[in-house]
């Protein structure tokens, strides 16, 4: 017969959802390997592993849920945790972070305490990679400073013509379109988006949309670029754990859950809070009337947009002409490294 009693057995941390969300887990994991006096625990990457990589703890106890023997020689003899902070009760009534929401669940915590940064750790291949993109566009545009716009979230959908994210945490088509035709006179612009978006025509001042999938690669153009502009999804996080500047706007959920309102390099504007938002229980009850409530919270102002523009010229200041190098990579049949592709990658200028 069961008795109470707290189980010695070493734990398996089920980690799912998007990037972001792994990213956010890394500082309570770190904690656990820290103070929980467990050794082998592992951490099984549900949602992908590319953020723990390169980790100097926390790499070597990760691994894809596809991975070869791993339920016999990783998880028979463990006990199974499914960590999820939107069902801690300080992140519901917006008393913590997703950090320390994880932190709570997977430190056995009462409540909230600080943490640091996630790290990306970034080798010199990723790091070059990232480099040589980002310059190659500051060629092509004729610009030095550049800016990367994450416009949408995971929840956006293609609708025909249309973009819609159902739970209005991206940016409205509109609104991000105009945003970014106002900054292309100045600075050089990199879309991060599989979708496409239609800006109008200007030679003069082309737009770049690499369509890349590598969230790595994307991290390292990050570290290159002059500042980050995006809404509440995986860039904002990147930016935080790599110490860049970004400017954030919220719709439908709330800073403190999601972003980094008390960082002084991030400029989070809350265009939510004055919409009759409500927060909206993901992951915990399926009210489709709340998100019904913040349909329009993301549907920006003129007035709006222009709070955004002003954030991102706060940062970046007058834009410049380049006037620097850029050097093409040179094709390489046998450069000593078997991980995939190698060279840049089309950055999709137009």
């Amino acid at each position: 017969m069961g008795k109470p009693k707290k189980s010695s057995r070493s734990k398996a941390f089920f980690i799912n959802g998007g990037a972001g969300r792994v990213l956010s887990s890394i500082p309570a994991l770190t904690k656990y390997h820290e103070g929980s006096g467990d050794e082998d625990f592992v951490i099984i990457c549900e949602g992908g592993m590319d953020f723990y990589r390169g980790h100097p703890e926390l790499h070597k106890r990760a691994y894809e849920s596809w991975h070869k023997g791993l339920f016999e020689n990783h998880l028979l003899d463990k006990d199974i945790i499914s960590p999820e902070p939107y069902r801690v009760n300080a992140y519901f009534n917006q008393k913590c972070s997703i950090a320390q929401a994880f932190d709570i669940e997977i430190n056995g915590l009462d409540g909230p305490r600080e943490l640091t940064d996630p790290e990306i750790l970034l080798n010199k291949v990723e790091m070059v990679q990232g480099y040589q993109t980002v310059q190659e566009i500051r060629a092509m545009t004729k610009k030095q400073k550049v800016l990367i716009v994450q416009p949408f979230g995971r929840s956006i959908q293609q609708m025909g013509e249309f973009l819609i994210d159902s739970t209005s945490r991206s940016f409205e088509l509109q609104n991000i379109t105009n945003i970014i035709e106002n900054l292309r006179s100045k600075y050089a612009v990199i879309v991060m988006s599989q979708h496409k978006i239609p800006f109008s025509e200007d030679p003069e001042n082309p737009i770049a949309l690499p369509h890349e999938p590598n969230m790595r690669l994307w991290a390292a153009m990050i570290n290159s670029a002059d500042h980050f502009l995006g809404c509440d999804s995986v860039g904002q996080h990147i930016a935080k754990a790599l110490g860049k500047t970004a400017t954030v706007v919220i719709g439908s959920t709330v800073p403190i859950n999601i972003s980094y309102p008390e960082f002084s390099d991030f400029d989070v504007i809350d265009i939510g809070k004055d919409k009759r938002r409500i927060y909206s229980p993901i992951r915990v009850s399926m009210d489709d009337e709340r998100d019904r409530t913040n349909d329009k919270v993301m549907m920006m102002e003129e007035r709006e947009e222009k709070m955004v523009i002003r954030s991102v010229e706060k940062f970046m200041g007058d834009g410049e002409k380049f006037t620097g190098e850029y050097i093409k990579q040179e094709d390489c049949d046998d450069c000593g490294i078997d991980s995939g592709k190698t060279d840049t990658p089309e950055p999709g200028v137009g």
